[in-house]
């Protein structure tokens, strides 16, 4: 049986352990997973923030590692992976503004393939327009962007998952050990 493959979509500043984690979590799984960015190709690199939570109104940011990609973003083929992997960071504030983002989220979620968002990652969810009649959880602040796209946001432990059909969603990544467990679950992994 082949290995089953994942698409992640990365961008500049995404959080380091919401794409490093996950990323290795699957290939330590024999998960394949296809890294892109949008004007980004196999071989460039995207750079990541550390987000903290040290105590103050909101999350800290300090730099990161550099993530190299291994898939070209022009070449995606939604028909080709089982999931759909977004982590959180900055970079789903301006991937939503992808048009080509935005499509492949709306195919992957109306073949009903797995979807995993955490943290941010939900504001590509919501830019899309596959939040409506849904519940999922989010970073907290957040959570206004999933109800104004229609969904019902979930306040649940920061190192919880929610699952609502084909979504799996997280707060951040304290909920790692959680979010991966039922995204392979979704993906019949597990």
């Amino acid at each position: 049986m082949a290995n089953k493959r994942v698409l992640l979509l990365a961008g500049d500043f995404v959080e380091d352990y919401e794409i490093m984690v996950p990323f290795q979590t699957l290939l330590t799984m024999n998960v394949d997973v296809d890294a892109v960015c949008p004007g980004k190709s196999a071989g460039q690199q995207v750079r990541t923030a550390i987000h903290d939570f040290e105590g103050d109104q909101t999350y800290s940011e300090k730099p990161g590692h550099n993530f190299t990609l291994n898939a070209d973003f022009d070449s995606i083929n939604v028909d080709n992976y089982d999931g759909l992997l977004i982590p959180g960071g900055r970079a789903p504030e301006y991937l939503r503004l992808n048009a080509d983002v935005l499509n492949i989220v709306k195919a992957f979620d109306a073949a009903k393939k797995p979807i995993a968002a955490i943290c941010h990652g939900l504001q590509i969810l919501a830019a899309a327009g596959i939040l409506k009649g849904r519940t999922c959880t989010a970073y907290p602040a957040c959570g206004p962007e999933v109800t104004l796209a229609g969904g019902t946001y979930a306040e649940i432990s920061i190192d919880g998952a929610h699952v609502d059909g084909n979504l799996v969603s997280a707060p951040a990544w304290p909920a790692h050990p959680a979010f991966c467990r039922e995204f392979l679950k979704l993906l019949g992994v597990l």
